[in-house]
């Protein structure tokens, strides 16, 4: 078994201190390893890969085969799944959460079972509180900008200040960004191109890489104090 923590929320816990989800996708299994290892260097070790690609099943769990000897703090989540069936296929391969871009309840229901953090895609407040009737600890805000942004969030947290929301699309890895939406009530944002530009994979620029994420991580933990 693998060696770092699958608690649900464990997991959670961890998504919310470092603030910062990186979200991606790459067919060659040196890039992945490289970008989640920059990411996990930089301080988000909760690391979402996305379901895209063919064979995207089998090497995911080459990954985590690999990231449980080598790299064993990373928790690594699968993202834009939308049905149970692709939702096993990866808890089978170590998945250790699940990211979707809708509301699946039969995708909570596995979860729930297995108890891995299940995190649905959500873009109004009934969604949400139906998310949370199904025992989702965390809702994916999603697009995140044509929802409603910043001003979204702070709207939902008045009446439902329990909700953790994390927002994926419209947030920027800079100050001002990042600070409207934690003001607003957000525990982490999930950020995929503009946290890993494509320049820096291309030119397996780790250390670059590296520097960017951190700089996202740290500017996080600065505007929430």
């Amino acid at each position: 078994m693998p060696a770092y923590p699958a608690d649900r929320l464990t997991v959670v816990a961890a998504l919310e201190a470092q603030g910062i989800c990186p979200v991606f996708y790459h067919p060659e299994p040196e890039a992945c390893l490289g970008i989640i290892r920059a990411a996990a260097r930089a301080g988000a070790r909760v690391i979402e890969f996305t379901d895209r690609g063919d064979h995207a099943a089998d090497l995911f769990g080459e990954l985590t085969k690999t990231l449980s000897r080598t790299d064993p703090e990373v928790i690594l989540g699968i993202g834009s799944i939308v049905d149970p069936g692709t939702g096993a296929l990866y808890l089978s391969r170590g998945a250790r959460f699940v990211v979707s871009p809708c509301g699946v309840e039969a995708v909570a229901r596995l979860c729930n079972r297995k108890r891995v953090a299940y995190m649905p895609g959500c873009g109004s407040v009934t969604e949400i509180s139906q998310a949370q009737e199904w025992g989702c600890d965390v809702v994916k805000l999603f697009p995140g900008a044509q929802v409603g942004g910043p001003a979204f969030v702070k709207a939902v947290m008045g009446p439902m200040p329990w909700t953790k929301i994390m927002p994926t699309g419209g947030v920027e890895p800079e100050e001002a960004s990042l600070k409207a939406w934690f003001d607003a009530g957000i525990i982490a944002a999930g950020m995929g191109s503009r946290l890993i530009p494509d320049k820096l994979v291309a030119e397996a620029d780790w250390e670059g890489l590296e520097a960017h994420i951190g700089r996202a991580v740290g500017l996080a933990r600065s505007v929430r104090g």
